[in-house]
């Protein structure tokens, strides 16, 4: 693809006199939304699932015990709004239940059902070996790297940026 015919994406925004943070930060964002994308597009072509569907699925199969809404909406950092109508229609489709929780009676718990966790698991492996396709184009060394400085950026901010500047934790 030519560089005219490129897709238009939040790095391109950036010019050679902004700050090369602001140009790192946009390159960043432009990975991740291009690679959300494509994960987006996969998970509706193969499954008829939203990412959203599968990331409170994925929430949901690390903790078989299930977990409270108010613990569902902390971890995807959505509005309990979200996590309502999410489990709404995934119970629907017999791939979730809200159970009481036994420590407070008013609180429910979601859990995935046999079915959910068996539909989810098979997403979840196409899952990932959609993301190894998108990061075959760094060596396992580049990989590594790569992660080990954006392991020190995380922590960079969580040491440095106040709570209330990074979004719910």
């Amino acid at each position: 693809m030519s560089a005219d015919t490129r897709p238009i994406d939040a790095e391109t925004r950036a010019t050679s006199d902004d700050h090369h943070a602001l140009r790192l930060w946009l390159r960043l964002y432009a990975c991740t939304s291009l690679v959300e994308s494509r994960v987006r597009r996969r998970l509706q072509t193969r499954f008829g699932t939203t990412l959203p569907r599968f990331d409170l699925m994925a929430q949901l199969d690390r903790s078989p015990q299930g977990l409270r809404m108010s613990e569902l909406s902390s971890r995807l950092m959505v509005t309990g709004g979200n996590v309502t109508g999410l489990t709404d229609s995934l119970e629907a489709e017999g791939l979730v239940v809200r159970e009481s929780d036994g420590s407070d009676r008013r609180a429910l718990r979601v859990k995935l059902t046999r079915e959910g966790r068996r539909a989810f698991r098979t997403m979840a492996a196409e899952h990932e070996r959609w993301i190894a396709e998108v990061f075959a184009g760094l060596s396992a060394r580049e990989a590594r790297s790569l992660a080990e400085r954006l392991h020190t950026l995380k922590q960079h901010i969580l040491d440095n940026v106040p709570l209330d500047e990074r979004g719910r934790q």
